[in-house]
């Protein structure tokens, strides 16, 4: 074999699977298509942010990663929903969901996407047995039940154990091995970018409800010596398009009305990005020799921070199985107990995060009513508050 493992890939998903093979003892390549942007200001610079929730940082600090992301990490103490649904934009609900109801640390902890990609590709360089290949994609896959063969994109031909898919919602991985998906359309379209406001966050996230999807605010440190924080504003789609295109006065005007001015005035610290908000799962996890991870396995809407936690659940459960047998790594019984682990789990989350989506896109007063005090009964119900902090931890429903 070339090598014991090959991912495709080099998201922040397929950083870390590399990171945590390799720091398993299996030989592993990495490749990706596209360079890694690690400067804010880059062209091409991903500009959303990632919030690890509990579980997934105890995961990086057992992987070694997590040392490099410490001291760049915003800790998320508390989760604010605010239903601003009624005839004008002004909260009429807010609800906290504090951490300390459920455990000493913060729900999680927020860092950029492109600071994400810095670090792990430094540490992929500190590991002795990675080969991590940018400007390089995988083009073709041929398996048997010894090994796999994968064709990359400049030429050459290699032979391993295991191919493990982390190339996103359209893995050409996915594809090769005939696996299809279930997609559900919203009609959304999500903006991501940062701000600066002169009320302070203070590591709290909040989530703000009207119409067309959730406006979320997630605590950045200070930029320039101003309170900071990234936003998620998912629209309906014509209306993202519309304020993708404003010029900056108008779309701070527009941001700030959509905050309900709770940090006060909003000012654009970024560049603003736009992208199509969908729900897909694979209709299976496995093939012969292949393990889809991530968007490749699974995509849900930017709600309660699951994306991302979601997928390290699959590696974690991935890893965990290649340890136990290593000499069994993507053989048929290694891939088929993969499969049983996380399958449920992954249709689970996907409804449930699809169905929120859903709520949080009523137009339509009488409604947005009804979304309202059911959030303020769920909120009431202290067991029913600390389940629900729970299973948005990953623990099992």
């Amino acid at each position: 074999m070339d090598y014991d493992i090959v991912i495709s890939g080099g998201g922040i998903a397929g950083l870390t699977a590399t990171a945590a093979f390799a720091s398993a003892g299996f030989s592993t390549l990495c490749v990706d298509p596209t360079p890694p942007v690690t400067t804010r200001d880059g062209d091409g610079a991903d500009l959303r942010t990632t919030a690890f929730l509990q579980p997934a940082q105890a995961f990086l600090e057992e992987i070694g990663l997590w040392p490099r992301l410490a001291d760049h990490a915003m800790p998320l103490q508390v989760m604010r929903i605010v239903d601003a649904g009624g005839p004008v934009a002004e909260p009429r609900v807010t609800k906290d969901f504090d951490s300390t109801d459920i455990s000493g640390k913060p729900f999680g902890w927020n860092l950029p996407n492109w600071l994400l990609r810095r670090e792990m590709a430094t540490r992929l360089g500190e590991l002795a047995k990675v080969d991590f290949r940018t400007g390089t994609a995988t083009t073709a896959l041929f398996t048997r039940e010894g090994e796999a063969r994968v064709t990359l994109s400049d030429g050459s031909k290699l032979r391993t154990r295991l191919v493990v898919a982390a190339d996103g919602r359209g893995s050409p991985m996915r594809q090769a091995a005939g696996i299809g998906v279930k997609t559900t359309r919203f009609g959304q379209k999500a903006l991501a970018f940062a701000v600066t406001h002169p009320i302070p966050h203070c590591n709290v996230s909040t989530e703000v409800h009207r119409t067309g999807g959730p406006f979320t605010l997630v605590p950045l440190p200070d930029l320039d010596g101003q309170p900071c924080s990234a936003v998620v504003w998912m629209e309906d789609g014509p209306k993202a398009e519309r304020l993708y295109a404003l010029d900056q006065t108008a779309f701070e005007a527009e941001m700030s009305a959509r905050s309900c001015t709770l940090f006060g005035p909003l000012k654009l610290a970024s560049r603003r990005t736009i992208w199509p908000i969908i729900a897909q799962e694979a209709e299976r996890l496995t093939s012969q020799r292949l393990a889809l991870i991530a968007e490749a396995a699974h995509v849900v809407p930017p709600i309660g921070a699951q994306g991302l936690n979601m997928s390290l659940k699959d590696l974690t459960a991935l890893r965990d199985l290649a340890m136990d047998r290593p000499e069994g790594l993507g053989d048929r019984q290694m891939l088929d107990a993969y499969h049983r682990a996380r399958i449920a789990d992954i249709r689970a989350r996907v409804a449930g995060i699809t169905a929120l989506n859903r709520i949080s896109q009523l137009s339509t007063e009488p409604l947005r009513d009804i979304r309202a005090k059911g959030l303020d009964a769920l909120y009431s119900l202290k067991p029913v508050r600390t389940s629900l902090m729970r299973l948005g931890l990953g623990a099992r429903g």
